[in-house]
Parts: C-alpha cells; structure tokens; sequence
C-alpha cells in the first residue's frame, strides 16, 4: 500500500475531511479484467483545493465516483468527515450525498425544463425544503456568480459559461463539504474557462468548501493547492 498523498506541512496535522485507503477498482466483464486503480491512498484537508491530472481512461472519473459513493470499490475505504460512506446504506449515501457533497461535470447536466433558479433550488427541494426558502437560497448564490438577470432562464438560453456557473451554483447551495469536478472547464473556450477558474477559487475562498478536479488541463491543476497525477493506478505528485 503507497503512502497517502499528502497536503502541505502545515496542514498534515490537521484531521483530513477524506481518507481514501487502500482503494483498488477492478472492472471484470469476464473475457477480460482492467485494475483501474491499484491500492490508492490520498487525503484531503478541509478547504483544500486539488486537482488530479491524466489521460483518458486512467481512472479519474472512476476515482471520483468512489469518494462521491456512486460507485462501489473492489477494495478499500473512503471515508469523508469520519464516515466510512460505503458501509452506508443506498438510502443513507444519497442523503450523505445531498449534505455533505456537490458535483460539476463537464456537462453540466441542467435540468432543461426548469429555470436556473429552480436548477439551483432543486437540491435543498430534494433535501425537504419548502420551494420559496430553497429559492431565496438559490438566488443569493446565483447573484454571487453574476448572473441574477438570467435566473428565469432555462439552460437552453444560457450560453456555456452561464450554464457551469449556474452547475457550481447548484452544487454548493447545499453548503457541502466537499464539491468533486469532473473535467469542469472541458468543453469552454479557453476565455470562459479562466472566467470559471477564478469562480471556483474564489467560491472556494468563499465558503471553504474543498475542491477535487479531476481535469486535462495543467493551467488549472496549476491554480489548485496540489496537482497529483493519476497513472499505472496510482497518485503521485505532479
């Protein structure tokens, strides 16, 4: 088992938010079997920022949907502010999930039959809030990223920046512990994505929220706390 990849000095003696331990993913279709990872390990600290850079198919995705419990390990454990979250129930994870987690994804996944601001909304609604509290949540945050005249907007009229500051808008509502961003920036132009860099940073600074990005681009592994690099199934530090 590789020892953990770590923070900076100065935060080591802090508790971590996520320890991800011995992690191993085999996928086995029974012609064939890929270890994607192999006895990860990687902790992270409350508030901080990491990306994990590497090519396709290397497993970054993979890793992501383990810490995030929409998939399931061979082998190890994640466990996220002291909560082993595989030995919860399905029920009990999506409630986890709900409170404690947030996702971006390269596309977006906005639901095109509703507002930006019911999109926004929607998680603390999931959560069991009344509509007219979720949406004066939804539209503080929404005017934090700039874009209160757009907020009666479905996704269809908004432009591709509009639409991921409306995704990380949805995906820290809920206040959550940690938002895991998968290839954020990966289908914007190369202006709109420094726009979306700097939002993150500064929602980060914000709220405190930790960020793991799994991303191609070294411009914004070179923004985040740490840069690790995901390959043979293992991280090391970029």
């Amino acid at each position: 088992m590789t020892e953990p990849a770590m923070t900076d000095p100065a935060m080591k003696n802090k508790t971590p938010l996520i320890r991800v331990r011995d992690m191993h993913k085999t996928y086995d279709d029974g012609a064939s079997r890929v270890e994607v990872l192999r006895g990860l390990d990687l902790e992270i600290a409350r508030g901080e920022r990491v990306a994990v850079v590497g090519s396709s198919g290397s497993g970054k995705s993979t890793l992501l949907h383990l810490i995030g419990a929409l998939d399931n390990p061979s082998q190890g454990s994640v466990t996220i502010d002291d909560q082993n979250i595989h030995k919860l129930s399905i029920a009990r994870q999506g409630t986890f999930r709900n409170r404690n987690l947030g996702f971006v994804y390269q596309f977006h996944h906005l639901l095109p039959e509703f507002t930006a601001l019911e999109n926004v909304a929607m998680p603390l609604v999931i959560r069991g809030e009344k509509m007219e509290v979720a949406k004066k949540k939804a539209a503080a945050l929404i005017e934090r990223v700039g874009l209160t005249p757009r907020q009666e907007h479905k996704p269809g009229e908004l432009s591709g920046g509009e639409r991921q500051r409306i995704a990380f808008s949805r995906a820290l509502v809920t206040e959550p512990l940690c938002v895991l961003a998968d290839e954020p920036t990966g289908n914007l132009d190369h202006t709109t994505a420094e726009r979306v860099y700097d939002l993150m940073l500064d929602l980060n600074r914000e709220f405190g929220t930790s960020f793991i990005t799994v991303t191609h681009d070294y411009q914004l592994a070179a923004k985040m706390d740490r840069a690790l690099k995901l390959e043979d199934g293992v991280l090391s530090p970029l």
